[in-house]
């Protein structure tokens, strides 16, 4: 709600300025904090902006403080208010195009005192200085030397180019041969369609004839493929792998820890009218009825692949974050590891681009567990572009697929129990 005497719109920016704090300051992810962050806005269109305001930030967060740099004689403390704010008022006029009167005039509200007068000077310098933003972003220097050193200096120029814009939505079909929507596929079952496009009102939505859901984060369900058994998808929601497994035939047990992240998986269901069970548990303290055909273990982790469409996870993930994360990950998989049946087949995958919850965790696995035989990816499951690693793994990259529009980073691993 904007206040008595403030601009048209300030409110949407002072919500944006609530959730920039909540990922900088206090860690949050981006999307947890948007409910909280914007209850006081009324209507989708205003959630819309601020998240996309603090969305555009995030992304050019900094290039944006260098020119904010450039143009105060002392630097501004990193969580200073006015520091914020002129990131909010420049992300909107060099990033989304927003006019620098109604940029300026929607932000000095949020501001008392001096910070005001400084932020408008600031911001005027910029202007009148004919202030843009590098056409390649800027990694944040911590993620940029991590990734650098992991995958080479082609990977992080290539994140760093992948972050640029939002990227386009991935679809991933119930019906490998439906045709409701002319776009582009990567793959069986795939449609991708322009970034920004209204899901909602796409063909075929309201059947359930697809959902979205990244091409790299459909691999893990192509690598178990079609069958009549028993399949359990641990940590599951928002449940797109689940889908797949349905659509293939699978008798699946979606499994997570999170009521309202279940929630999710229900309204998949419902839409798709796919069938599955779902169950309430946290996985290291569940137990199966029996063991199972196959085991997706789609473990929680730091999330630093999904980058393109949640830029916040540049910001929150750290090592400390990925070394938990990887203790959480080897426990689950170990755990998961027994709810094979023999024969059956285990899947392990993270949307990480972080070695120590994809490739060492592979390699631990494997030594930790001899009943169970790699079982490398074939170049038929995947989509093309997107190479099975010499160990047989899959690990895709920034870059990858970068002329179709690329790809979430993703780790996935398979092997095969053994009969006896």
């Amino acid at each position: 709600m904007t206040r008595a005497g403030e601009p048209l719109g300030t409110a949407a920016r002072r919500a944006a300025l609530r959730l920039l704090d909540a990922v900088l300051r206090r860690g949050e992810p981006l999307e947890s904090a948007l409910v909280l962050a914007t209850r006081a806005l009324h209507g989708g269109p205003d959630r819309g902006l601020a998240h996309a305001i603090a969305a555009e930030t995030l992304r050019r967060l900094p290039d944006l403080d260098v020119l904010i740099d450039s143009a105060t004689r002392n630097r501004l403390p990193d969580d200073a208010k006015a520091r914020f704010v002129l990131r909010i008022a420049l992300a909107q006029v060099l990033g989304l195009g927003t006019p620098p009167h109604a940029a300026i005039s929607t932000v000095l509200p949020l501001v008392d005192g001096g910070p005001r007068k400084l932020v408008h000077g600031v911001f005027g310098t910029l202007m009148r200085g004919g202030a843009a933003l590098p056409e390649v972003p800027t990694l944040p220097a911590a993620v940029a030397d991590r990734w650098r050193a992991a995958w080479g200096e082609e990977a992080a120029a290539a994140a760093a180019r992948a972050i640029a814009a939002p990227p386009p939505i991935d679809l991933s079909l119930a019906d490998a041969a439906w045709g409701g929507i002319d776009a582009p596929s990567l793959a069986p079952a795939h449609r991708r369609v322009p970034a920004g496009s209204a899901v909602g009102e796409l063909p075929g939505y309201d059947e359930g004839a697809w959902w979205v859901q990244d091409i790299a984060a459909s691999i893990p369900a192509r690598l178990i493929g079609r069958g009549d058994g028993v399949a359990l998808d641990l940590c599951a929601a928002p449940g797109g792998k689940t889908l797949q497994l349905a659509a293939a035939g699978w008798r699946v047990t979606a499994v997570d820890a999170s009521e309202s992240r279940a929630a999710r998986l229900e309204e998949n269901r419902a839409r798709t009218r796919l069938p599955f069970d779902i169950a309430i548990a946290d996985v290291l303290g569940w137990q199966p009825p029996a063991p199972a055909a196959a085991v997706l273990v789609d473990a929680p982790c730091s999330a630093t692949g999904i980058f393109r469409r949640h830029p916040d996870v540049l910001y929150r993930a750290h090592d400390a974050m990925v070394a938990e994360m990887a203790e959480v990950q080897a426990r689950i998989l170990d755990r998961a590891a027994q709810w094979v049946a023999p024969g059956g087949v285990l899947v392990y995958a993270t949307c990480s681009l972080e070695r120590a919850e994809g490739e060492d965790q592979a390699t631990r696995f494997a030594a930790a567990q001899p009943g169970f035989t790699p079982l490398p990816a074939a170049a038929d499951e995947l989509p093309a572009g997107i190479p099975a690693t010499p160990e047989g793994w899959v690990r895709t990259l920034p870059g990858m697929l970068e002329e179709a529009g690329g790809c979430d980073g993703f780790f996935i691993a398979r092997w095969r129990r053994a009969l006896t």
